[in-house]
């Protein structure tokens, strides 16, 4: 009898650990689940966002309800959310907080060209569709990363520049409080209005921000905006292409890209940064390729900017190190109202640039309306105590009898060795 009695009181005091186990777990508790909610890949200990109800079924709000759910629970003790890759993909409202310590991860490759649905025109996989223009889809807190999903505005015009929707960005900064070390990569955008906005603010600034691998062609002109980002925000191997959706027939055409030029606004945009790196960037068809704030600096390397009005913007607040060194390099200056408004390289204010084999050429090119030609190789404009060395370029299709130009700018130094100008002849000297 005294046997049976502590056998019994064994079993229940098990019965009790594994209740209170599984009531402290967050993931076991939230799901509803009898078992772990992990995905096909378990033993990763990956949660499979089909096990929160994220369903290509369900509405978009819906999903966004059981997704923010699913965030919430991981967020407590850090995880991996799982979008597995569906033929529909799965409509997901805005307005989403990405917490700290989760990843939000599927099963599609960057598509460059769009993926392609069997049956009809749309991309397919780990695919978000958003449908409302409430608020950017997902805000992203510190400690947290997205990865392999493509993101979808299927009710975005693609022929109309008159019927564009201004959605708010795709991905943004949660701005209740300082965001460091977010991971963005490889990621695909489809019909976006303006894709990453990382504004920050001097009292909440961001840090240690990371965007490799992305694609897209926002409507707005703004792929990617970074503000107020200290510690070293990088961007690596992004590519900003109005052919984006080629494959399921959706390219944006040249009344489309002729309207986006005309916003006037810079793929990437970066100000009060420390030391930013860029890193194999391109784009194409937007006014600007890339804006460098007079509150920032870092480098430049391995890029092309085409069909733009202006290849590089460089501004600058100081001396001390408001300096830019930009590297390997290509830029096609061709397009805008007026070719004395097109400039590859332009330079305003103080600090210091460095050009170091970086190509400047025009022409023409059907996907937009097109001048052909630029004013010259490097506009300064509105400085003072600016200097700029230029290396190893090669000048070429401007206008201009010479391919520097001052304007407004008398203390300016600008030193030119080993390169050659529209005529190949050789351009070395001070401005």
């Amino acid at each position: 009898m005294m046997l049976q009695r502590m056998k019994a009181a064994g079993l229940l005091a098990i019965v009790l650990l594994v209740t209170i186990a599984v009531v402290a777990d967050p993931m076991h508790r939230l799901s509803g689940l009898e078992e772990p909610v992990t995905g096909s890949d378990g033993d990763k200990g990956w949660i499979n966002l089909r096990s929160f109800g994220v369903l290509p079924s369900q509405t978009g709000a819906i999903n966004r309800d059981n997704l923010q759910r699913a965030i919430d629970a991981a967020s407590e003790v850090g995880g991996v959310l799982f979008l597995e890759p569906a033929a529909e993909g799965y409509e997901i409202a805005s307005g989403l907080v990405l917490k700290e310590n989760v990843s939000l991860t599927g099963g599609s490759p960057v598509s460059p060209r769009g993926s392609k649905h069997p049956d009809r025109a749309a991309p397919v996989g780990s695919l978000i569709k958003v449908t409302d223009d409430k608020h950017p889809f997902i805000a992203v807190q510190s400690a947290t990363a997205i990865a392999n999903i493509q993101f979808w505005y299927p009710e975005q015009s693609h022929a109309d520049p008159d019927a564009v929707k201004p959605y708010p960005p795709t991905i943004t900064l949660d701005k209740s409080g300082r965001v460091e070390g977010v991971t963005l990569s490889s990621l695909t955008f489809y019909g976006e209005y303006e894709t990453m906005d990382f504004r920050a603010t001097p009292e909440r600034h961001c840090e240690l921000l990371l965007i490799r691998d992305c694609y897209g062609y926002p409507l707005s002109g703004k792929f990617i905006t970074i503000d107020y980002c200290y510690d070293i925000p990088r961007i690596l191997d992004c590519h900003v292409n109005p052919a984006i959706m080629r494959r399921f027939d959706r390219t944006y055409g040249k009344a489309m890209v002729d309207a986006v030029i005309r916003n006037q606004t810079y793929a990437y945009n970066i100000d009060h940064t420390d030391n930013a790196q860029l890193i194999d960037v391109f784009c194409f068809g937007t006014y600007g390729g890339i804006l460098l704030g007079a509150e920032s600096y870092g480098q430049l390397t391995n890029f092309n900017f085409d069909c733009v009005t202006i290849g590089i913007h460089k501004r600058g607040a100081n001396t001390f190190n408001r300096n830019w060194m930009v590297a390997q390099g290509s830029i096609i200056a061709n397009t805008g109202e007026d070719v004395d408004a097109i400039h590859p390289i332009l330079a305003e204010g103080s600090g210091h640039l460095s050009l170091s084999n970086v190509e400047a050429f025009s022409g023409h090119n059907p996907a937009l309306t097109t001048v052909g030609k630029s004013f010259g190789y490097l506009r300064v404009r509105d400085a003072k105590k600016l200097t700029i060395s230029v290396v190893g370029a090669r000048m070429a299709n401007y206008v201009a009898d010479v391919p520097v130009s001052k304007v407004n700018s008398d203390d300016v130094t600008i030193v030119v060795s080993a390169s050659f100008d529209k005529d190949n002849r050789l351009v070395s000297g001070t401005f």
